[in-house]
């Protein structure tokens, strides 16, 4: 399933600055990060419909992911 581009676009924006506000970092640290992320990736390409799942899920999964990289 492919996600409408503003759609997804609105959807990441909103991660970001969650994850931004959840993990103590800037905009721009956040920005970073979930652009280099699986997470991104897997949204980006509609593997298993992650851009469906909640804001919340997502940055929990960031969160996740970037425990694993420490």
């Amino acid at each position: 399933m492919t996600a409408n581009k503003n759609l997804l676009r609105m959807k990441f924006a909103r991660v970001i600055e969650m994850y931004a506000e959840r993990n103590g970092c800037s905009l721009s640290e956040a920005l970073d990060f979930f652009y280099r992320s699986n997470v991104y990736e897997e949204m980006r390409d509609g593997v298993s419909d992650m851009h469906c799942m909640s804001d919340e899920y997502l940055v929990d999964e960031l969160l996740e992911e970037r425990k694993s990289m420490i």
